[in-house]
């Protein structure tokens, strides 16, 4: 499976306002491994950056002036992410900013998520950890990833933490690359045989003599020190 970690920064929070993309981050997973492939642009979005934006990413219009525009990139965008499973951290917000720079495109263009699959990270988490804080940051402390570098919210930096943070809360044996060809290694080095039960009924052997009477005099110690409540004796 083709994966593309996807994260966005933005003018401000409210993309009905007018808002447009900035940043655009993504990393490519194929087969839960990372590929080394990335798609990582800065944009000019032809308008004012909101202070309390610039303050969470640190990025400022000026910054952008010399930036292309989304429309400059778009077709290298879709052709990198499309008939991918988008992976995205509230991807909501991510997904309808990326569709009104679309739309403004003109003509007739899908949106998005039309053109790819969208899991999102925030609401597998949710369902995963129901009642605990499910930010980025709040993942990266329970999977214990690094996010040091994270001083500054930065799409590729994030899409980079959350490629890790999406493989640590889905691992598991389907981590695992498991090949039909190779005999099974077991931790000594040697082959390892699958168990196979015996074809015969179990054998059970009853304690008798001194064994069932040293079993005894033990019970009769549980039941002095526990009040007569010795389940061995109820069963």
């Amino acid at each position: 499976m083709r994966q593309i970690i996807l994260d966005t920064e933005t003018t401000g929070l409210e993309v009905s306002q007018g808002h447009r993309v900035i940043e655009i981050g993504c990393v490519e997973i194929v087969s839960r491994r990372l590929t080394g492939r990335h798609f990582h642009r800065y944009l000019n979005p032809e308008r004012d950056i909101d202070e309390a934006a610039t303050a969470v990413h640190g990025i400022t219009r000026a910054q952008l002036a010399r930036e292309p525009r989304f429309a400059e990139v778009a077709e290298e965008f879709l052709a990198f992410v499309e008939g991918a499973e988008l992976v995205i951290h509230n991807a909501a917000f991510d997904v309808g900013f990326l569709n009104a720079e679309l739309q403004r495109l003109g003509g007739e263009r899908a949106p998005l998520d039309n053109l790819c699959r969208v899991l999102d990270t925030l609401a597998l988490a949710r369902e995963m950890h129901p009642g605990q804080r499910n930010s980025l940051d709040a993942l990266c402390k329970r999977y214990g990833i690094d996010n040091s570098r994270r001083e500054l919210h930065g799409a590729l930096l994030d899409a980079r933490i959350l490629a890790e943070v999406y493989l640590a809360m889905t691992g598991g044996q389907s981590a695992l690359e498991l090949s039909e060809s190779r005999a099974a290694v077991s931790t000594l080095g040697l082959p390892s045989a699958r168990w196979q039960r015996p074809a015969e009924a179990l054998r059970v052997v009853v304690a008798e003599g001194e064994e069932a009477a040293a079993h005894e005099a033990l019970l009769d110690r549980v039941a002095k020190a526990s009040g007569g409540n010795v389940l061995f004796r109820r069963v």
